[in-house]
């Protein structure tokens, strides 16, 4: 079966590199009108060159709320409506225990991480999803599902955004969908020091498929669930890790 967005219109926030440019990308290539979002305006030019389709792009602080009406504003008018907000965008200002974390970069990632898919959500719930419907697709991590060393305060992040996700999906429907896609380590700049050299290749190793996740990988996914394909199907967390989460313990 081929997945269609044909018609469709949908802003992606993180949308120049990495999952979100890949997202965008196969959203457009499947048929949907695409505006990505991030802070720079040169490298989502680039992306948007990238993507084709007639892609459109607009530069935003993520995190501002004003920042974000005006954009979900302008994406509306440019578009005629919106059906499928994906909020990718995220930050990770901080490695370490998080009982040593400052609190400027904890207040950051909660910022950017939990605080603003909500208000891109409430914004297009607002504006138009609470009339003419839509999805929503939340991206998360598995970090979400256990603790870490050193990424705990990204994890607990991402935690919150799955009962977020789980909340607002119980709150907006039959209206509106709400899910959320759990990656493993995907093979992007964000996560570079994860995966670069022969680091990658030994985590590869523990994965029952053997490698690392693409980009297009968890895109393939987020076009599933933009999809009517996906009409019944809200609330959830879908993970895509090439079976990390799932290997045999040691021993």
């Amino acid at each position: 079966m081929e997945l269609r967005l044909d018609g469709k219109r949908a802003i992606v926030t993180g949308g120049s590199r990495g999952i979100g440019k890949g997202i965008a990308k196969a959203f457009a290539q499947a048929g949907a009108q695409v505006v990505i979002v991030s802070r720079k305006p040169e490298t989502l030019q680039e992306a948007a060159a990238e993507i084709g389709h007639d892609c459109h792009w607009i530069a935003a602080n993520v995190g501002d709320y004003e920042s974000a009406a005006s954009t979900v504003e302008a994406a509306v008018e440019r578009m005629g409506g919106l059906d499928i907000l994906v909020n990718n965008a995220a930050a990770n200002p901080y490695a370490g225990p998080m009982i040593d974390v400052d609190l400027p970069r904890w207040e950051k990632t909660i910022q950017v991480n939990v605080t603003a898919p909500l208000m891109w959500t409430q914004l297009a719930w607002r504006r138009t999803m609470n009339q003419h419907g839509g999805s929503v697709i939340n991206i998360g991590s598995v970090g979400a599902l256990k603790t870490s060393r050193i990424l705990g305060v990204y994890g607990m992040t991402k935690a919150a955004l799955v009962y977020q996700t789980e909340q607002l999906a119980a709150e907006l429907a039959p209206t509106v969908r709400v899910n959320t896609i759990l990656p493993g380590l995907i093979k992007t700049d964000f996560a570079r020091v994860l995966w670069e050299g022969e680091r990658g290749d030994e985590v590869a190793k523990l994965y029952p498929m053997k490698r690392l996740g693409e980009p297009d990988d968890i895109a393939t996914a987020a076009v599933y669930l933009a999809s009517d394909a996906a009409s019944w199907i809200t609330g959830q967390r879908l993970v895509v890790d090439g079976g990390g989460t799932i290997n045999f313990a040691e021993g």
